[in-house]
């Protein structure tokens, strides 16, 4: 795999899919499936049979109907009720399987990005963003960015089409659990894919700096190799700016999910009073 694969921006995103291919035994098959984590050039998904690694497999994003040849790279979650999670790759990577414009490689980790989309062709494209146009977006909720396709400089706000996709599978589940199930609640804090700088500091005394995967009103979610359980009391810094005083609001952990064959989690974060 290229360096410039393995830099490419990963978006957490619930992609639906058609996976067709032939078993080890030559049989055809057809499943539906989903994206659980997508990039430029590949996915981790979500299907409910076993791959072989090194398999050639077809997909169709069900969402805009594009097609591709991909490879099976490998198994990277143990088989459940639920089926497997397999990492694939791209073979063709002039193929823009997902209908969405990645921006070049970045030097900084850290630096933050939206997915947005072009309120004129409604082209969506994940954005690097500055802390002021982070807050910019959350209040009149549009910049002015250029546009590749327009050609000119043209407003942008929220992927609204990939609006729903941001939300992890069991988040109505997730939110019941923590008392905020109604219809209006899951309206107001819905999620949007924005990768932020965050600050988590526990309450002895353990300080981290990471990453969103993405965003509400309510909370965020975050990937760290850190251990935190779930209901613990945290501070936290969303966006966090080393060069400014950031204020530090109590928030609760109200969801983990082990990423298998790594020490990271994914953590649900749920702030304890809405700002």
């Amino acid at each position: 795999m290229t360096a410039e694969k393995r830099r490419s921006d990963r978006l957490m995103l619930t992609v639906p899919l058609i996976v067709a291919g032939r078993d080890a035994q030559g049989r055809d098959f057809e499943l539906d499936a989903r994206t659980v984590i997508l990039n430029r050039h590949g996915a981790l998904i979500q299907i409910s049979r076993p791959l072989l690694t090194g398999q050639r497999i077809r997909i169709v994003n069900a969402l805009c109907h594009r097609e591709a040849e991909f490879t099976v790279v490998g198994p990277v979650a143990p088989r459940s009720e639920k089926g497997g999670q397999w990492g694939v790759e791209c073979l063709n990577s002039k193929v823009n399987m997902w209908g969405i414009q990645f921006p070049p490689p970045s030097g900084n980790p850290n630096e933050p990005s939206a997915l947005l989309e072009c309120r004129k062709c409604h082209t969506p494209e994940l954005k690097r963003v500055s802390l002021i146009e982070v807050e910019v977006l959350e209040t009149s909720g549009i910049l002015n960015k250029p546009c590749g396709t327009c050609g000119v400089n043209t407003p942008w706000g929220y992927a609204e089409e990939q609006l729903a996709m941001s939300a992890p599978p069991g988040e109505t589940k997730m939110l019941a659990e923590v008392g905020m199930a109604r219809p209006s609640d899951l309206r107001r804090h819905t999620r949007v894919s924005m990768q932020l700088p965050i600050l988590v500091r526990d309450y002895y005394g353990g300080v981290e700096i990471s990453k969103s995967e993405n965003v509400s009103k309510g909370g965020f979610c975050f990937l760290s190799e850190k251990n935190y359980h779930i209901g613990a009391g945290i501070m936290v810094a969303c966006p966090y700016n080393s060069a400014e005083e950031c204020i530090e609001v109590p928030a609760r952990v109200v969801r983990r999910k082990e990423v298998t064959g790594t020490h990271g989690k994914i953590y649900g974060v749920r702030y304890e009073q809405h700002r």
